[in-house]
């Protein structure tokens, strides 16, 4: 038998000269096709059915706009679908949100049916996740699913890489950047060395072709697409000393905010997986019971509490200077519970909640000396994401995405944050 150790590795100049590796290339693109078609349908359907429940369904029952309670019934019904599909179909119907933002092995074709409709109930019924991690696991399937249907004994490099390559293109959709979504995806898998841009190139090939199939959707369906970048925002002018103070202390609070959330979803999934069918629900209970308490509390509306916080994170910057000290400090407090809550149990994504408590937490900083509501929120984004999700790049290129020229503009100070973040998150998070 030959020793592992003195295998030499596959030369990646070779590879990318192989006639194999141009087949690769162009199953990347048309996995990309139907990739696109499936994220761009189901976060479409996901946007419909949250209006749905939360605004017509309320006017239908004859309760002249949604109750502050309202949320309690949906959420409560999410806990139980996500429950009977997590024990009852193949898989755990994708990653656990609790245990941190990383994309393992290809996604079995098999799990597919799972991780979909565990996501779907979470997301549409008002749970506070994202969408971005079941992306991610939906496009793995189905390019995983593609490799199979064409050739059932491919190598498991070739299901690799076109399963990422699906990845891609998924997440590509949902961040309308296949730049964006490549380094997410590189930063969360720890791609690098030379092999990087042999896997990379599929990817960013199936990315760009999704993206053109998006486009051609949107101006078929009308629907509309889906960005990151927020428009009307004041300009944040040249960073401070004042500013790179408060990156310092930024920095750290968030890295004690989001030690405090990741300990309460660990606690409460040890005891909810125990017995899910009836725990998740008391949980989604919790959820809807804080969307309660907030909205009887401020003049606000319930989805500032509930939801990923994608939709909402643009009007809370734009429209910031509508909210009082008291309000900041109960939507931090209370989306950071209900946070917790569903990071606990349920299926989703953990970057968005995570850069909306951010920019909360940011904006409610800047009543204080020296710090400027947009510096705030930028940094208070970037910190908040690296202290979630441990990808520090990332991090500040969604602060950059999320707020155009402000988030060039802060970029040091905003560097400075989720260094500082990342750091003290790492010492708090420790194993004990």
């Amino acid at each position: 038998m030959t020793d592992p150790s003195t295998v030499a590795a596959p030369d990646p100049i070779e590879l990318l000269r192989s006639p194999g590796y141009v087949g690769l290339l162009l199953l990347g693109a048309v996995t990309g096709v139907p990739v696109a078609v499936v994220a761009y349908l189901f976060l479409q359907a996901v946007a419909e059915v949250q209006q749905y429940v939360f605004t017509t369904l309320p006017d239908d029952l004859g309760l002249d706009g949604a109750p502050g309670w309202w949320p309690i019934a949906p959420l409560v019904l999410s806990g139980l679908l996500v429950a009977l599909v997590i024990t009852h179909l193949p898989g755990q119907a994708g990653h656990k949100p609790a245990e941190g933002f990383t994309t393992g092995a290809p996604v079995a074709p098999i799990e597919l049916p799972g991780i979909m409709l565990a996501a779907f109930a979470t997301l549409s019924l008002g749970v506070v996740l994202g969408p971005e991690a079941p992306l991610i696991a939906i496009g793995s399937g189905l390019g995983v699913l593609a490799v199979r249907l064409l050739k059932r004994d491919a190598p498991a490099t070739a299901t690799m890489v076109i399963g990422g390559a699906g990845s891609f293109a998924a997440i590509s959709t949902l961040l309308g950047s296949p730049i964006a979504g490549a380094f997410l995806l590189m930063e969360a898998a720890g791609l690098g060395g030379a092999m990087l841009g042999v896997v990379l190139v599929p990817g960013l090939l199936a990315a760009g072709v999704g993206s053109l199939i998006y486009i051609g959707l949107d101006n078929w369906t009308g629907f509309g697409t889906f960005s990151l970048s927020i428009s009307g925002i004041p300009s944040a002018g040249t960073p401070t000393v004042a500013q790179f103070l408060w990156a310092i202390v930024i920095g750290l609070l968030a890295a004690l905010v989001g030690a405090g959330i990741k300990r309460l979803a660990l606690f409460l999934q040890s005891i909810v997986e125990r017995r899910m069918l009836v725990l998740m629900p008391v949980m989604g209970l919790g959820i809807g019971l804080i969307a309660w308490i907030f909205v009887a509390a401020t003049d606000k509306v319930s989805a500032d509490i509930l939801f990923s916080g994608q939709d909402q994170l643009g009007p809370l910057i734009t429209g910031a200077s509508g909210w009082t000290v008291g309000a900041l400090l109960l939507l931090v407090a209370g989306k950071s519970l209900a946070y917790g809550l569903a990071l606990s149990s349920f299926r989703g994504g953990p970057v968005f909640p995570g850069m909306f408590i951010g920019a909360a937490g940011g904006i409610l900083l800047s009543h204080l000396p020296g710090l400027p509501m947009i510096a705030g929120a930028a940094m208070g984004i970037g910190a908040m994401t690296v202290a979630m999700l441990n990808l520090p790049l990332v991090s500040v290129l969604l602060v950059v995405l999320f707020l155009q020229a402000d988030g060039l503009e802060l970029t040091p100070i905003v560097i400075v944050a989720v260094a500082v973040s990342y750091v003290a998150s790492a010492r708090l998070n420790r194993p004990r």
